[in-house]
This record gives structure tokens, C-alpha cells and sequence, in this order.
């Protein structure tokens, strides 16, 4: 019974703040940008770091990066940076790494999302919606990458 008290004790998870760290907007070519027909190529770039603050303190940052390219010019380019103070504490290396890498992006990506979309309107364009993303299935990707690249390098050889 005290293990499993102990145990609840030591697997905690809360948001302490939620806010943005950086945020840009760019309409390079406006206003021509806008007597364009409006079919843009548009490119996401996303990343996701963090950095431990306290014993049980880290901040997350998710960075957002979109382009919209107009017949070969950039029509906008905005970048967020949402970020968020989590307290963790775990039982495990492998829940502490979950819960940095997919539990807290999931979490900051509708604010991100909706920043990027406000910038967008604001800045004269249509609605900018991004799809939601599935971080879980990132997150087991850049393991399993993580884990085949370790494979693949040849072990070292030293000389005697």
C-alpha cells in the first residue's frame, strides 16, 4: 500500500504557464501579394524543444514555422514559438521523455495553431486552419529513428 502512495506521489504532471515565447509575421511582397489569385504553396516546418528549469520544473517550447509561396515570391512567412513551464516528476526516464517530447506539444499546439491563424487574418490572408498533429506518432518515429541510427553506426575499433 505505501509503494503504491509513494508511486502516485512520484508520477506528477501539471502546467504551471502557458505563453509565447517569440512571434513573427512577414508579408514581404504586399500589397501586390494580394491582386494574386490566391493559391499558395504552403510549407510547415515544427520543432519541439525543451530545457529542465528546476528539479521538476522544465519549459517546452514548440516552434511553428509556416510559408506560403505565391508564384515563386513568399507571400507570408510566420514563425511561433508557444512555450509552456511543466512541473514532471516520474517514476521513469522513458515516461519523463514522453511526456517532454509528445504530452506537452500536444498540449501547445492549439495555442500556437490559433496564434498562426490569427496572424494570418490580421495580416490580410485567409483563414490558415493547420491540421491537427499527432505527436505521439512523431514522437515513436524520432525514437525508432533514433534507434536505427544507433544500429547502423559501425562499432569503433581502437588500436593497440
Amino acid at each position: 500500500m505505501a509503494t503504491q502512495v509513494e508511486e502516485e506521489v512520484q508520477n506528477r504532471f501539471g502546467i504551471q504557464k502557458l505563453y509565447i515565447k517569440d512571434v513573427s509575421f512577414e508579408s514581404p511582397v504586399s500589397p501586390e501579394v494580394f491582386r494574386k489569385q490566391w493559391k499558395p504553396d504552403i510549407k510547415m516546418e515544427m520543432n519541439a524543444a525543451n530545457a529542465k528549469i528546476d528539479e521538476h520544473l522544465f519549459e517546452v517550447v514548440l516552434t511553428i514555422t509556416i510559408t506560403a509561396n505565391l508564384e515563386e515570391e513568399t507571400a507570408f512567412l510566420v514563425e511561433v514559438q508557444q512555450a509552456g513551464i511543466f512541473e514532471i516528476q516520474s517514476n521513469s526516464e522513458e515516461e519523463m521523455k514522453r511526456a517532454l517530447g509528445s504530452f506537452c506539444p500536444n498540449i501547445l499546439f492549439p495555442y500556437a495553431r490559433e496564434t498562426i491563424d490569427n496572424l494570418v487574418t490580421r495580416g490580410g490572408f485567409p483563414p490558415l486552419m493547420l491540421a491537427p498533429v499527432n505527436f505521439d506518432a512523431l514522437f515513436l518515429q524520432a525514437q525508432q529513428n533514433a534507434a536505427s541510427e544507433t544500429a547502423a553506426k559501425p562499432a569503433s575499433t581502437t588500436e593497440h
